[in-house]
């Protein structure tokens, strides 16, 4: 199911309408993905590769459209938005496989279109977020590709559910609905225990955190990822990873959309934007 245009102010929905989308497969690790390749209006410089939420149990790539056009737009790179195998199909560690293989595509992609620095970003919401976490794990552990950062969007990162934000979720704005949520994802995409530490199923758990790329973290208050969100990235700097985290304002919990309509605010837009046009150029670029 897509979302409306009208979504979008007037501005947005105008810049948004400058980028070009087809699809294009993507070979995942046992399958072809499907995925939405967006191309901004000018020249592209790099590419994105984003992951949408949905809990690791519903295929939200088509919601993610606006989100990716205007991203691609307002930071003159092109965004490869991706699908990954759901719990419901197979469960961990198949979507964290179809990451890593979504990200050895994109780095060979770049690598077609010359750019040969570090010109590899991924990105991801909630699952996605996950998803974009441990990606950038497996890149490190397995020698490649080279990321120039990562985009953690009110990631899902603590299958354990532990944080005081997701115990004391405020009830007025759907938190307590939205933990259920991640706790019902989790039962079917670790339906093993022993996987919910597993650094490539919690990231949190991780005890390796040097050499990752550079992070921006976004959380919200009031949302029952926030702290595991925070956590995270209080480990990467404590690691020496350059690291932006930022909170934003309160979402609509009660809206099954709220996450996705959050990252396509202006105030999330502007924190990546920011973040992309802050990163250092690699000096043979």
């Amino acid at each position: 199911m897509g979302v409306q245009r009208a979504e979008l102010p007037p501005d947005l929905d105008a810049l948004a309408a400058q980028v070009k989308v087809r699809r294009q497969p993507v070979k995942g690790a046992q399958r072809e993905l499907a995925s939405l390749l967006f191309q901004p209006p000018a020249a592209a410089e790099g590419l994105i590769v984003y992951f949408p939420g949905g809990g690791f149990i519903a295929d939200e790539l088509e919601m993610c459209e606006l989100f990716c056009r205007v991203l691609a737009a307002r930071t003159r790179l092109a965004v490869l938005a991706s699908s990954y195998t759901l719990a419901t199909e197979q469960p961990f560690p198949a979507a964290a496989e179809d990451a890593h293989a979504v990200l050895s595509w994109a780095g060979r992609y770049c690598k077609r279109k010359g750019w040969t620095a570090a010109r590899l970003i991924v990105a991801g919401l909630e699952a996605g977020g996950n998803l974009a976490a441990v990606s950038a794990l497996m890149a490190r552990d397995r020698g490649g590709p080279a990321l120039a950062a990562q985009i953690l969007m009110m990631p899902m990162l603590d299958p354990g559910l532990t944080t005081c934000s997701m115990r004391t979720v405020a009830a007025r704005n759907g938190g307590v609905r939205a933990a259920n949520a991640c706790a019902a994802s989790y039962r079917d995409y670790l339906p093993h225990a022993v996987d919910r530490v597993h650094p490539y199923a919690s990231p949190l758990q991780s005890s390796r955190m040097k050499h990752l790329p550079p992070a921006l973290i976004l959380s919200a208050d009031d949302d029952p990822l926030r702290d595991e969100a925070e956590h995270y990235g209080a480990k990467l700097i404590a690691a020496g990873v350059p690291t932006t985290v930022r909170r934003l304002a309160p979402i609509a919990l009660d809206d099954p959309n709220a996450r996705c309509s959050c990252a396509r605010k202006e105030s999330a837009l502007h924190e990546v934007e920011t973040f992309i046009a802050g990163l250092r150029p690699d000096p043979a670029s």
